[in-house]
Formats: C-alpha cells, structure tokens, sequence
C-alpha cells in the first residue's frame, strides 16, 4: 500500500533521512520508532507533501506521491494525526469531526463508529474541544482522521504527554482498528507499547534505518533492550 525507497531527505544543507525503505500492506500495523531527532517527524511531512524529498520515491496503493500537493494525497486515502494533534480549539469536538469528513453528506453515518471507539466525544460533542484533556483531543484528532475513511492511518507520537492509563486507552483504540482492517503507520517513542501492538517495525536512528522486521523480534533485540528498555 505504502512503498518508500531509497529516500533522502534535506532541511537546506542538512541531510535529515538517509536511503530509506520502507514498506507496509494493506491491513498490517508498522511502527516506526526512535528517539527524538531521528526523522520521524521528518518522513510524516514527506509523505504529506510537507517537505520536498530530494531523491528517493513514494509510492501509494501504485501511485506517485512525490511533488502531490497535500490535499489531494488526503483525498487519495491517507490520512494523519499530527503529533501536536492540530484541533480547532475554537470549534466543537462534533466540528472538530465534522471537518474529517469533507464535503461528505453522510458523515453523520460515521459518528457511531467513532463514539465506540471514543464514548466520551459523544459527551462531549458540543464542548469546545480546546477544553479538552490532553487524552481527549487526541481522541478528537484521531476520530477526525477516520472520519475521512482512510485506506491508511498515520499517527505521529500519539502518546506525547499523556498520562499511563490514557496511553494504554489509545493504544487499545488502535488495536481494535487493527481487528477491523485498518491499515496503520505508528510512529513512536513508546518503544514497548509500539512493539506489543504492531505486526512489523522499523528503527530509525539518526535519520537511518538500522533494524526491521517483526515487531516481537525487535522487541527482544538487544540493541533496543539496552537503548531503549534500559534492560
């Protein structure tokens, strides 16, 4: 569904992601860890048509990406949750969905969905979303991603600054989207929960790839239960 090869990626001078490959099917979950400053960030606003790669394709469900302008790789199927989550704090947590959705007339049709996965957004569908949790507007970022219907979820470290229990609450979210199909890219400094969820993982250091495959396996890598688990 999603194929990168060989990119290379610049901030001016500066290189930022060096030769990477990387690769995901349709229905799987990949995660793609690291540290802060590896180029997670980086590749989701490459893959967005946020930064120009310098060489290297990407290739979505057979087509060309690169060069695409944002909105139409949105409108092609994928669909992101940013790291800073980027609601509309002014607008109502059913607004916030709402726009999700685009100029879709059946959007209503999705609201169930979303309200099992997230029950507390039907409470609160008519609060102002920027008096939300923490917890809750990345429930709101989230649910505004599905309501696109997208053939491929990106989220950017949806587990940054929110406390245990709302972590293991979004993580079981996207396990469940995982039972229903739900192709996803997980990028994320929770090493042990990315690893537990996902099928296959990548490490990305310094702006490389430097171990791939199964999720379990990295889990138990000794270089990721050293750098990462402390163990």
């Amino acid at each position: 569904m999603l194929e990168i090869r060989n990119l290379q990626v610049f901030r001016g001078n500066l290189q930022i992601l060096w030769d990477l490959n990387v690769g995901i099917r349709k229905g799987e979950l990949v995660t793609l860890i690291g540290p802060n400053g590896a180029g997670k960030t980086t590749l989701v606003e490459t893959i967005f048509g946020l930064n120009n790669s310098a060489a290297g394709s990407i290739e979505f469900c057979g087509q060309s990406i690169v060069g695409m302008p944002p909105h139409r790789i949105f409108r092609n199927g994928l669909a992101l949750v940013p790291e800073k989550r980027e609601i509309f704090p002014k607008m109502s947590v059913l607004e916030n969905l709402r726009l999700g959705a685009g100029d879709r007339e059946d959007w209503e049709n999705d609201l169930d969905h979303i309200h099992g996965l997230f029950p507390v957004l039907k409470e609160r569908e008519a609060q102002l979303a920027g008096t939300l949790s923490g917890g809750e507007q990345q429930m709101v970022a989230i649910g505004r991603a599905l309501m696109s219907h997208p053939k491929l979820l990106v989220l950017d470290e949806p587990s940054t600054g929110l406390s245990p229990l709302l972590v293991a609450q979004v993580f079981r979210s996207l396990e469940h989207l995982g039972y229903e199909g739900m192709t996803i890219l997980l990028l994320e400094q929770n090493v042990r929960h990315a690893l537990e969820l996902c099928n296959r993982g990548y490490v990305l250091e310094n702006g490389r790839i430097i171990l791939e495959g199964e999720a379990k396996k990295i889990l138990h890598h000794e270089h990721v239960q050293r750098a990462y688990l402390g163990i």
